[in-house]
């Protein structure tokens, strides 16, 4: 039975390697820019104004989470942070919070918001490389919801995705809450726009 299930995910997994997925235009442009330029691309989109993962404001979600006391306490990684919004929207007394960034433009724009905020010093934004960096201590939460188009080509494959019923906006029915977990070596996928298909 064992054997069975190992082929049938085997089989499933083959199958995703060449699965095309669909971005809508802006972040079609957005993923060219990186791969074009991978030491530089993240750093581009921010001077080109290509970033459509910064809402302008904290996510509704984190706040809602934050607001009802469900996150937990401790020290939380925001990874690709960007203008920092989530990093100062949950920092608190009880909750140290860690931003991370590899654009030099978001990581000015972050510390800029900071310097506002009256929970500053339960706070860092750190310009760093996610997959490069190498935490000296671990976290109690991590949050992201950006760097989807990157796990599946790393190897991460979602363990659970459901709608994220506190989406607002134009995000309302296009946004999602997911697990992820490592299954594979990274791969390769074609990336189409939206009015391509």
């Amino acid at each position: 039975m064992e054997n069975k299930a190992a082929a049938a995910e085997e089989q499933q997994l083959q199958e995703e390697e060449d699965e095309v997925i669909y971005f809508d235009p802006n972040a079609t442009k957005m993923a060219q820019v990186v791969q074009s330029d991978p030491s530089g691309g993240w750093q581009k989109c921010w001077e080109q104004g290509l970033t459509p993962w910064d809402l302008g404001k904290p996510t509704p979600v984190l706040v809602h989470l934050h607001q009802t006391g469900a996150l937990p306490k401790g020290r939380t990684l925001i990874p690709g942070c960007g203008s920092g919004y989530d990093v100062v929207a949950i920092a608190c007394p009880e909750r140290y919070v860690v931003g991370l960034d590899k654009s030099d433009k978001a990581h000015k724009r972050a510390k800029e918001l900071t310097s506002s905020s009256p929970n500053a010093d339960c706070l860092t934004f750190l310009n760093e490389d996610f997959f490069a960096w190498k935490p000296t201590e671990l976290f109690d939460l991590i949050f992201d919801y950006t760097y989807e188009e990157l796990l599946r080509p790393l190897g991460f494959k979602p363990v659970s995705i459901v709608e994220n019923g506190l989406a607002t906006g134009d995000r309302e029915g296009r946004e999602m809450l997911g697990r992820w977990k490592k299954v594979r070596q990274p791969i390769n996928i074609a990336v189409k726009c939206e009015e391509e298909k």
